[in-house]
């Protein structure tokens, strides 16, 4: 907490460099009405309601990643088994491949209608996406309509996923503190690995005590049928948020006329205008995704098919590198705030293209102790870039495009090389017989991320592009307003 007697000096150099912009153009030190202060009922419903639609979410993708082979055996028997977990992987990554529709047009909406419409929307398609993969009936029964009715469930997936991740980190952005916003938006992804434990657990307690027969006539579908009540949990708490409090003041008014300005328009001005802030997201994005599809979505097909370990021991050993995660995440989103985004993501990219091959040759030795320490160090780098994401991402972008920018460099960044990534790992380890190329794909993601870093602006505590200052309590907005009365009085003191 800065020292309220001399409040300037205890500011982070990027917090005083805002705060100097924004005190010339208000040209006075700040009032109360210029400080946002966020009332802690409302912004713990903002946090459990956003976090449980990314749980949703991924307690699908764990799901579907862990019985990847089995939904090839319903869905494509007539296949060889490496051609069925690769046409199972295709179709899991052909919702990744609507997920930029989705977001061309959640996006505007969202930064049209507000966040909290689009949000409760998004949540009730993937629940229903979900829900129906449970229903289908499999090859056997109805032949190719199986897979093409498998492969539109998937895409409405992808669709609304498309609008769902760049909102909900709008959205949690929007309503945290700007000292907090590290820590409270880390909760998202802290819902996101959640989701995927509690998935993969599932699957792994199924496959523990039901039989191989039972897991393909009828198991497999239990997950997904659990989606359905998931979601009216969610869509009930979304649709009890308020609106966030940067959309619903924007202080300037050029960007308040661009929020009714047609998507067109929109799309128009993020790409002529934020096309820099927008190829930062994009590399951050490929970073994270591209570690974060290695590690929860091929890893246990990796295990079982490539390097012929048994599905238990392979479900248990992915549950302990989500469980480590889960248990560092908000950690390292409270770290982000008091070191800052750039040096946690640059640490971590570097470490990454140094790790990558030792974690991957851990995984692959006999034995338990190895492949558990393999598993540990890549899902703690899948930790450091996950944390600092949720805060960073939206706060590259002001108020009136941010959800469309979101949109946009998000989920073509993850259609393009996250989604991707199990299939063209699996495609390439089958093509050159060497269990090191996913190793070789982290490195490679890891090297774009560190050059990344060197063009991205540190956030940390700073106030949202375009936003008010956040603060907790009136103790802090009026140790801001004091500051910045230092702050605009030093600058006009004569030299």
């Amino acid at each position: 907490m800065p020292d309220p007697r001399n409040p300037v000096e205890d500011l982070p150099e990027q917090v005083r460099e805002d705060l100097a912009r924004r005190l010339r153009r208000n040209r006075g030190a700040f009032r109360e009405d210029d400080v946002q202060v966020v009332e802690a009922p409302l912004l713990k419903r903002a946090v459990g309601a956003s976090a449980l639609g990314n749980c949703m979410e991924w307690f699908d993708f764990g799901v579907y990643s862990y019985l990847a082979a089995t939904i090839g055996k319903v869905f494509f028997p007539g296949a060889s088994p490496a051609a069925q977990v690769i046409s199972s992987f295709a179709t899991f990554a052909a919702a990744f491949v609507v997920r930029p529709l989705g977001g061309l047009v959640f996006g505007p909406l969202g930064d049209r209608i507000g966040r909290q419409k689009v949000l409760a929307t998004t949540m009730i398609m993937m629940a229903v996406g979900t829900f129906a993969i449970g229903l289908i009936p499999g090859y056997g029964t109805i032949g190719i309509a199986a897979p093409i009715l498998l492969l539109l469930a998937r895409m409405v997936q992808g669709f609304s996923t498309g609008g769902e991740y760049g909102g909900a980190t709008t959205f949690v952005a929007e309503y945290s503190p700007d000292r907090r916003r590290g820590f409270l938006s880390s909760w998202l992804d802290f819902g996101t690995f959640v989701g995927y434990a509690l998935g993969s657990a599932l699957v792994t307690l199924l496959n523990l005590a039901l039989t191989d027969a039972q897991m393909l006539s009828w198991g497999w579908r239990v997950p997904f049928l659990i989606a359905g009540p998931l979601g009216l949990i969610g869509l009930y708490l979304r649709l009890r948020l308020e609106e966030s409090p940067a959309f619903q003041h924007q202080l300037d008014a050029h960007e308040h006329s661009l929020a009714q300005a047609s998507a067109g328009s929109e799309f128009r001005t993020i790409l002529e205008r934020h096309w820099r802030p927008l190829l930062v997201c994009m590399g951050l994005v490929l970073l994270y995704n591209v570690t974060n599809y290695m590690v929860t979505g091929f890893l246990p097909t990796y295990q079982t098919e490539n390097l012929g370990r048994s599905s238990g021991f392979a479900d248990l050993l992915l549950l302990v590198g989500m469980v480590w995660i889960v248990v560092l995440i908000t950690l390292l989103g409270r770290l982000s705030d008091r070191v800052g985004r750039r040096p946690l993501y640059g640490v971590a990219a570097a470490a990454m293209i140094v790790l990558a091959v030792p974690s991957f040759l851990l995984l692959k030795a006999h034995g338990t102790w190895p492949p558990v320490l393999g598993v540990l160090i890549l899902s703690t780098l899948l930790a450091c870039f996950a944390a600092p994401s949720a805060a960073t991402l939206p706060a590259l972008f002001p108020t009136a495009v941010r959800y469309a920018a979101m949109g946009i460099g998000f989920n073509v960044a993850v259609a393009a090389f996250g989604g991707t990534t199990p299939l063209v790992t699996e495609a390439l380890v089958r093509l050159t017989g060497d269990d090191l190329v996913p190793a070789y794909h982290l490195m490679v993601a890891g090297a774009i991320g560190l050059l990344t870093v060197r063009f991205l602006p540190e956030t940390a505590q700073v106030p949202l592009n375009g936003s008010r200052p956040m603060v907790g309590s009136p103790t802090e907005r009026r140790e801001l307003i004091t500051a910045s009365r230092q702050l605009y009085d030093a600058a006009r003191a004569p030299r």
